[in-house]
């Protein structure tokens, strides 16, 4: 059966009802549904609607506070500590992403931790206000254990995004959004609830043998990206955001992709900074903009963050196209039947 077309702005409604259906709070019903919506506009199906059974089942089940409210538990000058309350984690990458922009406007840099979160989806979706403060920012956030330390077999460390926005003085931002494992761990939960295989080279099974086999990948382990290089920025992140914030390491947490288990309690963090404190505004955009003409200058380039801006535009245009299985489990979990 070929995927369903849903206007954006009924897709957010919807995930925003099956939401606070499951026991969110408004605040963090809207925040979590405008970034799921954001995924799937921009073309990242695998963060975007395809996580609301996933977040629903963490509400119903205690794996996700429903009734958290998200604090400034901790603060010094230009760093402070957010403390999700163990719910959802997108209000309070809000929350992280105001105190980041404010102080690094006061300070010239900012460093805001969050601890006891959650999935927080598209990592580049939390820069884009950052972005249009002017600032440079980059955001990290470590996950259930999904790849081996270097040299090991069992899972122990998360597959770790990091994302950077670099803004322009005239364009849309320079947008970098990488998973560390070779692949996004979303895209094989996609390939798995689809029946399909994956490419070797991105996972193993629990064996610790390659696999094209999706379902088996979700029950092994990821692979690094680029090897042993990989494996040391995961173990980077996964200290950066866990040892400064007190969050559970991702060996510490049980899956996303079952409905029960353990609060999460993983970590995210927001790195602000102004140009104007260092060489200066003027000397920063000229500064990018050399690059990007330098890349350019090569027909094959394409600018980091410009898919995902042709995908919005489209999506904008044309409304979603969404597996009509998935769609059937958000109206159900909204309360709604389905309108065909």
């Amino acid at each position: 059966m070929s995927a369903a077309t849903v206007p954006l702005a009924e897709l957010e409604r919807l995930m925003n009802a099956a939401l606070q259906r499951s026991g969110a709070t408004p605040a963090m019903a809207r925040a979590t549904a405008h970034a799921l919506a954001a995924a799937e506009r921009d073309g990242i199906p695998s963060h975007g609607a395809s996580r609301i059974p996933q977040y629903c089942g963490h509400l119903k089940n205690g794996r996700a506070k429903g009734a958290a409210v998200p604090t400034v538990a901790k603060s010094s000058k230009a760093a402070c500590l957010v403390d999700a309350g163990g719910g959802l984690a997108f209000e309070a990458c809000g929350l992280a992403v105001q105190e980041a922009i404010r102080r690094a406007r006061e300070f010239g840099v900012a460093f805001v931790s969050v601890t006891n979160s959650n999935h927080f989806g598209v990592a580049a979706h939390h820069l884009e206000p950052v972005a249009a403060a002017g600032l440079v920012g980059l955001a990290f956030g470590n996950s259930p254990a999904a790849m081996p330390a270097w040299g090991g077999r069992r899972s122990l460390l998360g597959t770790n995004p990091v994302a950077a926005v670099f803004p322009r003085r005239d364009a849309a931002p320079l947008v970098v959004d990488v998973s560390l494992s070779a692949v996004a761990r979303g895209k094989i939960m996609v390939a798995a609830r689809d029946g399909k295989p994956i490419p070797e080279g991105w996972a193993v099974d629990k064996h610790g043998n390659p696999t094209t086999d999706s379902r088996a990948a979700l029950e092994g382990s990821m692979l690094p990206a680029g090897g042993v290089k990989g494996a040391m920025l995961a173990l980077t992140v996964e200290l950066l955001v866990c040892a400064l914030s007190g969050s559970a390491y991702g060996f510490e947490s049980d899956s996303f992709f079952t409905d029960e288990g353990r609060p999460t309690r993983i970590g995210q963090a927001i790195l602000a900074i102004d140009p104007g404190a260092l060489a200066g505004r003027s000397v920063y955009d000229e500064r990018v903009e050399t690059l990007i003409q330098a890349m350019l200058a090569d027909d094959e380039v394409r600018l980091p963050g410009e898919r995902r801006r042709k995908n919005r535009e489209r999506a904008e245009r044309e409304g979603m196209a969404v597996p009509p299985e998935l769609m059937a489990k958000i109206r159900a979990l909204a309360g709604e039947t389905s309108n065909a």
